[in-house]
């Protein structure tokens, strides 16, 4: 590949990426927080690729007029040597296939699938900060996860808990509310757990995203991947939603 052509490839990264962080697509890839340094980069992947086509045009003229004498040479003594000529090879314009894959088809967030098979990430948080009066009380899935399982539940009481997460049903048909925690990237992607209990409603696919409101119940289960603490909601009310724009949590 010549230096135009890396040049046209720097500047389609560089487009891929300010697509994605512009229209909220990098919330698939990494955590929300990370927007600022994408859209950086994304600056300088494209003017690296105009100061590239630049310095190629601002080449002294009798340096690109005795290039292709150079080019006919060693072609030539390659030709001498092998019998035939050697060219660029055009399947590395193949790289601009996953750009434009990025641009035009969205992958989906990571999912049941991927909880399935991972065990719960749920662990001790660093304290318990007061918790506003309202009501119900929307709780993230971490949230919620940690004080019911290293609480107890004394923060929370006999408050109804508003909590949104996709579905994850275990190997009997157990449906889990989950959401997937990212410290970078869905590289680095775990699932957090939360069972239902109460008023569930009979049919649930996996990967719906349903917004259940319960109350805390002491009763807890093991993650069967890692022997990892499972707590419980008591459902009162449950709908499905449609995916939010930032399916993850941090």
């Amino acid at each position: 590949m010549n230096r135009q052509a890396q040049a046209v490839v720097l500047f389609l990264v560089g487009v891929a990426v300010l697509h994605a962080s512009f229209t909220g697509l990098y919330l698939r890839y990494v955590k929300a927080g990370l927007r600022p340094l994408l859209i950086a980069a994304g600056i300088v992947l494209i003017v690296a690729a105009i100061a590239t086509v630049w310095y190629e045009l601002r080449q002294p003229r009798a340096t690109q007029e005795n290039q292709p004498e150079r080019e006919n040479h060693d072609q030539h003594d390659q030709h001498d040597q092998h019998g035939h000529a050697h060219r660029e090879p055009r399947i590395s314009w193949l790289l601009v296939l996953p750009l434009f894959a990025l641009i035009l088809v969205a992958p989906p967030a990571l999912g049941s699938y991927s909880a399935l098979r991972a065990g719960t990430a749920l662990q001790p948080p660093f304290g318990f900060p007061a918790l506003p009066p309202s009501d119900p009380l929307q709780l993230t899935v971490v949230d919620y996860g940690g004080r019911a399982a290293y609480d107890h539940g004394r923060s929370l009481g006999d408050r109804r808990i508003k909590i949104t997460g996709f579905i994850t049903l275990d190997r009997s048909g157990a449906p889990y509310l989950t959401r997937m925690i990212l410290n970078c990237c869905a590289a680095d992607a775990q699932p957090i757990k939360i069972g239902l209990s109460g008023q569930i409603p009979p049919v649930l696919a996996p990967d719906t995203w349903v917004e259940v409101i319960g109350t805390y119940t002491s009763k807890q289960t093991k993650d069967p991947v890692n022997d990892g603490v499972i707590p419980y909601i008591n459902v009162s009310r449950a709908r499905t939603v449609p995916a939010p724009n930032d399916p993850y949590e941090s």
